[in-house]
């Protein structure tokens, strides 16, 4: 019974947070809306770098061609499907507006003051919903958790991190990134595998 009176609670304050979210305009140089996975309550949070042009257009995160990546490694380390992990874990993201293209190509990666205006939403997620694992896939989303290391030095591995006196575990994983050909060349594809391992063998992760 308190479970679910907890859960419920839980709920009410990440459906509220989530409004709140979709309202957001703090960055003049982003390009809303905001784009969000939902109210979902969930021990596990994914965070991502920052929405691609379709994701505000299809409105959920990794709706494009690194998502198809994304979903693909879990569907290969545990058998679950896009729609079963878009269902089961919260996912956010260290800004959640488009950036806009950079004039030489690619995404515009957002500015400090943007992640830190940002930065705001993912420490209420942390403090709703106190999560057992965080995901943070890519370099960015990486940072924003422990000292910026090689990819090869922290994919692989878990972490113990403590925020606002909350602790978690922490499993880092590389951006699927069709730019980037880490994830598809050596150590990156032996270091993906045993970081995916370590995401579905954690207690939180209970598909």
């Amino acid at each position: 019974m308190k479970d679910a009176i907890n859960n419920r609670n839980t709920s009410k304050k990440l459906t509220t947070h989530v409004k709140r979210l979709r309202q957001c305009r703090l960055c003049p140089q982003m390009y809303p809306p905001v784009v969000s996975g939902g109210a979902v309550v969930s021990k596990i949070l994914l965070v991502g770098q920052a929405p691609g042009d379709k994701e505000p257009k299809l409105g959920r995160p990794f709706a494009w061609t690194a998502g198809k990546t994304l979903f693909g490694w879990f569907r290969a380390a545990g058998g679950i499907s896009e729609d079963q992990f878009r269902a089961a874990i919260y996912m956010a993201a260290v800004c959640r507006c488009f950036p806009g293209k950079n004039p030489t190509g690619g995404d515009r990666v957002p500015s400090p003051l943007e992640i830190l205006n940002c930065s705001i939403w993912l420490k209420r997620e942390l403090n709703i919903l106190q999560p057992d694992l965080v995901i943070p896939v890519g370099k960015l989303a990486i940072a924003q958790f422990i000292p910026l290391q090689k990819l090869d030095q922290i994919i692989g591995k878990k972490f113990v991190v403590n925020r606002a006196g909350h602790t978690f575990d922490l499993i880092p994983l590389p951006h699927p990134s069709g730019a980037s050909p880490w994830h598809r060349q050596e150590p990156g594809k032996r270091l993906l595998k045993k970081a995916l391992k370590l995401i579905v063998k954690h207690a939180a992760y209970n598909f």
